[in-house]
C-alpha cells in the first residue's frame, strides 16, 4: 500500500450548520454492515479523537444510539445528514462520513469491509 501523506480536511453537514475539520492519512476506508451503517450507506475514514476539530454547530447536532450504546452516532438537527461517529470498539476514535468532506476524492484508497452487524 503507497504512504499518504497526512492532509487536512474541512468537512460539514448538508446546509454547513455543523463544520469541523480532520487530519489523516487516509490509510483505509470503509463500510459497515451493522443496521445503521447499511441504512445510512457511509463510506468512513477512522481518525483519533485528537485530530478532529469541530469547528462549529455542537447545538446544531443531535445524537443517537442503539444496542450497547458505547457507539455515538452525530447527526445535523436541521438537515439530518450524518457526519461522524464515536466509534464502539475505539472509543477514542471517529468514524468520519468522507462524504462530507470538501474536495475528497476516494479513488485510489483500499475500502475493508467491517463486520459490525456480528458483534454482540
Amino acid at each position: 500500500m503507497a504512504s499518504r501523506p497526512m492532509q487536512t480536511y474541512q468537512g460539514s453537514c448538508h446546509c454547513g450548520a455543523v463544520r469541523f475539520q480532520i487530519e489523516t492519512d487516509f490509510p483505509e476506508l470503509t463500510m459497515c454492515d451493522c443496521s445503521i451503517c447499511r441504512r445510512k450507506n457511509a463510506l468512513m475514514v477512522k481518525v483519533h479523537e485528537t485530530q478532529f476539530q469541530l469547528i462549529a454547530g455542537a447545538e446544531a447536532l443531535t445524537e443517537y444510539q442503539f444496542h450497547t450504546k458505547t457507539a455515538r452516532h452525530f447527526f445535523c438537527k436541521v438537515c439530518g445528514i450524518y457526519p461522524f461517529h464515536r466509534k464502539r470498539v475505539t472509543p477514542d476514535h471517529l468514524g468520519i462520513n468522507v462524504f462530507c468532506l470538501e474536495g475528497f476524492d476516494p479513488e485510489g484508497i483500499p475500502v475493508r469491509q467491517a463486520v459490525g452487524a456480528a458483534m454482540v
